[in-house]
Formats: structure tokens, sequence, C-alpha cells
């Protein structure tokens, strides 16, 4: 029986990952790196640490990380401040139909603490949550079990009686490893068979996850 749900955030609550992607692409035009854009392919579901052994294993250990951060925040907060930051199709519903059957309601997610909340606060969806686990709370990222385990801890529910929702390959595999059952919902990144035998359940949108919480 389900008790909870383990949500992760950006690409599955909020359509971020592109607007990411379009901040390292005009960077990277900037920097003379044409290909930036793309390795958010190659990133997602990592936190700052992870991202940043990254980019120096692909750029070079005189990348640098700090500064690149720094700009990505610049440019992305321009972009949101002019066009908004999306909320994936049937996520507000999803939450509501979560606290409504009274279930635990935990975030999982690889973003830093200030950022989480802020788009969280901006969408009115903060106050929906139990727990939160953030990227900077973490000292291994996904596809290690760790934020999945914490998670539950802080929401306070077992691992196996708790459901997540997660977009990338490297999340399925975090919480599949934790012991959680896992639907994926694939934004930038389509699984492969590996992942799909992770996973308990994938589809195409969170709306399709509305009938599966109702039969619980």
């Amino acid at each position: 029986m389900i008790k909870g749900i383990i949500f992760d955030m950006d690409g599955l609550i909020f359509d971020s990952e592109r607007v990411v992607q379009r901040a390292w692409s005009e960077i990277g035009e900037q920097a003379g790196y044409p290909d930036m854009g793309d390795q958010i392919y190659h990133t997602v579901g990592f936190n700052r640490r992870r991202r940043e052994e990254y980019f120096k294993s692909v750029y070079g250990q005189d990348f640098p990380h700090d500064l690149f951060v720094d700009k990505t925040r610049e440019i992305f907060t321009r972009i949101v401040d002019s066009e908004g930051l999306p909320m994936k199709a049937g996520a507000k519903e999803v939450l509501s139909l979560a606290r409504e059957k009274r279930l635990r309601i935990g975030l999982a997610t690889s973003s830093s603490s200030d950022y989480a909340k802020e788009e969280l606060t901006r969408a009115g969806i903060y106050e929906y949550f139990d727990g939160f686990v953030f990227g900077n709370m973490v000292t291994k990222s996904k596809p290690d079990p760790e934020i999945y385990l914490k998670a539950c801890q802080v929401v306070g529910i077992k691992t196996e009686e708790a459901l997540a929702l997660e977009d990338a390959p490297s999340g399925v595999e975090s919480a599949s490893r934790a012991g959680l059952r896992v639907i994926m919902v694939p934004d930038l990144v389509q699984p492969d068979e590996e992942t799909r035998a992770k996973a308990w359940k994938v589809t195409d949108s969170l709306e399709n996850v509305i009938p599966l919480l109702k039969e619980q």
C-alpha cells in the first residue's frame, strides 16, 4: 500500500530543463563551446558537485565552473522572469490528489534549496510538501540512492511504502536502488531498456498518474 509520494522537481514538476539548456547554449555561444547546450542530456539529475566533475572532464580541469553556475543562474532568471517557468501538465492535480488521499508528500531534487524553494513558492505549491531533500543535503548525487532514502526518512515512511515520480534515468535508478516503486515520466532523455526494467511504469504525462493514484 502506498503511503507517500516522493517527487523529483526539474523536468518532472517544472519544465525547467529546457530553460537550463537554453542558458547553457547561450553561454556556449559566448565562450566558444558550441556543444554546451547538448551537455544537458548527460547531466540530468546531477547535483552541483557531480555536474562540476562532468564539465571538467569534458572541458578541462581549468573550466571555471563557479562562474558558469553564476552565469547560468543569471540567464535562467532572466528567461523565467520574462516568460515564467511552466509547470508540467498534471503536476498540480497529482499533488492535490495526494493531499486529498492523505499521502505523505516529499521532494527529492538535485537542485539547491534556495532555487527549489523559490520556484515551488512562486508556483504556489511549496505548502503541499511534508518534507524536502535538496542537492546540497546529500553527499552522493543520483543515481546513488541516498537522496531517496533520506526523503522517505524525512516524511516518515518506509521505502517500500513510497512511490517515486521521476523524469530522468539517473533518478529512476536512484529511487529503484532505494527500494521505491518508480513511475517515470520522461522529459529530455528517453529511457533505454535497462531504465524501463527499473521503473514500475513509464508514461508520457503526469496526467496518467492520476487514475493510478485513485486506485490506491
